[in-house]
């Protein structure tokens, strides 16, 4: 098949020919669905699509908006349409824990992550080599109890200065405001250990040793106003035993952590993920 490739997203209160009103469409105007997923919640009665299609030789952005629009308004759609090769621009915060930024930009560099990252941001100095390395500048913002709004207001301008579509806190370890959480609600990552919430607060992994926990992992959610509380895209969890002493159980939170983060920023920028109140839907390739 000649033509782009696109991806066409859509969600809409649940209803007869929702699915045809996507795929008819693609069918009716000539192009491939190459990828299909398809969503009913029954709890909410909403209704989620993502197609991936390639387009036929005529192909025309402006045409098929106007088009679509006409048939997505008799279903009160809302629907996003997005080059499949689109490169987000990601801003990632991060403080001292090299483990998840070092992943996400090794997976940038070798065009796992199609993504751009037009800035690191970070309360610390210390992975300004790490930034240097890989060419992306780098802004430290010291932050205190004292100098907590003025530093986030400097952060939230870097975040509009780069046109940022998403924000990754890649274990940045500062609790953000309210407004700050408002702001970026529905398009910012964070990454945690799963131990919570039965091991809050500092060492949780030597607190998980001294319970014998049998398992760990971490979760990568949106972030909201309530801490560690918001809609969850992905999660991992793996096995431990009574010959993991607590850096054992870090070594392993840290790389469940790096790969937990990486695989929910992909399903985020390849358009995978639907908010769904407080719960997302996750097409998964």
């Amino acid at each position: 098949m000649s033509g782009s490739s696109w991806i066409l997203t859509a969600s809409c209160p649940s209803e007869l020919g929702t699915v045809d009103a996507v795929t008819g469409f693609l069918y009716e105007n000539e192009h491939y669905i190459e990828e299909l997923h398809s969503f009913d919640d029954e709890s909410s009665e909403h209704f989620f699509i993502r197609a991936c299609f390639r387009t036929n030789s005529h192909f025309d952005q402006g045409t098929f908006r106007q088009r679509f629009s006409l048939r997505a308004e008799k279903f009160d759609m809302q629907w996003e349409l997005q080059p499949s090769d689109y490169k987000p621009r990601v801003v990632i915060l991060v403080s001292k824990f090299d483990h998840c930024l070092n992943d996400l930009l090794y997976k940038k560099q070798i065009g796992q992550l199609n993504i751009d990252i037009p800035a690191i941001i970070s309360n610390h100095p210390d992975l300004k080599d790490l930034a240097d390395w890989y060419q992306i500048p780098y802004h430290h913002l010291p932050i205190t109890p004292e100098s907590k709004q003025k530093q986030e207001q400097q952060l939230w301008k870097l975040i509009e200065d780069t046109n940022a579509d998403l924000v990754v806190l890649a274990r940045y370890m500062q609790v953000l405001s309210d407004e700050l959480c408002q702001k970026l609600e529905g398009w910012a990552i964070n990454i945690h250990h799963s131990l919570l919430p039965g091991f809050k607060g500092a060492k949780p992994y030597h607190q998980a040793y001294e319970k014998g926990v049998k398992t760990v992992g971490a979760t990568a959610h949106y972030i909201n106003a309530d801490l560690d509380e918001g809609p969850i895209i992905a999660q991992g969890i793996e096995p431990v035993d009574h010959t993991y002493y607590p850096e054992d159980l870090i070594a392993k939170g840290r790389d469940i952590e790096r790969i937990t983060l990486s695989r929910a920023v992909k399903y985020h920028i390849e358009k995978r993920v639907f908010l769904n109140g407080n719960r997302t839907v996750v097409f998964k390739k």
